[in-house]
């Protein structure tokens, strides 16, 4: 009763708000229709150019057969990388990331622009989904057993992945190599989940440990939208609140370190558009200023080795096979 009243609540509020945002997409092909058999990937993303090669291949490994995409003024060679790729539509914007509410109009506006009531993956250039089999069974199979469990969207906790040796996680390597070979390494314990009346929380990690990040670690990366669905004030606590408390089926492998940390972080920090004016940023920098490097290797961390070893570490469940799990 409290979640229903708390939804309630935050959609009237929510309501009464003007979302709009500028949006054009810069596609040669230009805004491309979805058919009913499509799984589309929303996604936003800023200079990661050297993530996009491993990123479309996994997410095409998964099923994915048209990537949405607003680009957050790159300057690094993203957009014209994406440019290049013909399953994806390339949004732009006048408006930077945090004047989008956190890039939280922008979703909506792509939701509203290609369609409701169908599945969408929706993540980050830097998240990449993992779930149990993943390695042999497609999205599909997942929304094929979330269809049989009546459960809309599901919630994956973000896993920070990191290299034991910053130094000589070269970039380059991300060409020829997926990201969790390159920054291979995760912590396997020291998390808190707990409940509110808006959706699960989980935070931990190795920026908790590390800097005391208090982020949120948790997303909604695979969810129904229909006309009920919105964002509302966070991305990590969609509305409606009483679809948000499904089991965990999946982990978000986040990847945010690699040799280049130094830039990323500053990059962060003097861009200025990421939550609480990037704070967790400047955390960074500030060790970076006492230490002269990052360290994130701990006895907590656990090599990366696949779905499996997830599952056996309770930081997924596995997903049933639905009697009628077709082959899309």
């Amino acid at each position: 009763m409290a979640t229903w009243y708390e939804t309630t609540k935050v959609e009237r509020r929510e309501r009464r708000m003007n979302h709009a945002v500028d949006l054009r997409c810069v596609s040669p092909q230009g805004q491309t229709s979805l058919y009913p058999d499509d799984l589309p990937l929303i996604f936003l993303t800023r200079n990661d150019a050297k993530l996009m090669p491993g990123f479309l291949a996994h997410y095409r490994s998964l099923g994915i057969t048209r990537f949405i995409c607003v680009d957050d003024a790159s300057t690094d060679g993203t957009r014209e990388y994406l440019l290049c790729q013909p399953d994806v539509d390339l949004w732009a914007s006048s408006v930077r990331y945090k004047d989008a509410r956190r890039g939280r109009a922008w979703r909506e506006s792509l939701f509203a622009l290609y369609g409701g009531e169908r599945w969408y993956v929706n993540v980050d250039s830097d998240e990449f989904l993992i779930y149990d089999d993943c390695e042999n069974r497609t999205l599909w199979s997942v929304i094929h057993a979330l269809e049989g469990l009546k459960i809309s969207r599901l919630p994956a906790p973000m896993l920070d992945m990191y290299p034991v040796d910053l130094g000589a996680a070269d970039i380059d390597q991300l060409q020829t190599s997926a990201p969790w070979e390159v920054a291979d390494h995760f912590d396997s314990r020291g998390y808190t989940l707990t409940t509110t009346k808006r959706a699960i929380t989980i935070k931990g990690g190795a920026r908790h440990r590390e800097f005391d990040s208090d982020l949120e670690m948790i997303k909604y990366p695979l969810i129904y939208w229909d006309e009920d669905c919105r964002f509302g004030p966070s991305i990590h606590q969609p509305l409606p609140y009483q679809r948000n408390f499904s089991s965990i089926l999946g982990t978000l492998l986040h990847f945010k370190f690699f040799a280049d940390y130094q830039k990323v972080i500053n990059d962060a920090v003097a861009d200025g558009q990421y939550f609480d004016g990037s704070a967790a940023y400047a955390k960074m920098t500030d060790a970076l200023s006492s230490t002269g490097a990052l360290q994130l290797f701990s006895e907590s961390s656990m090599k990366f080795d696949g779905s499996k070893q997830l599952l056996r570490l309770g930081f997924i469940t596995a997903v049933p096979k639905a009697p009628d799990e077709g082959t899309r």
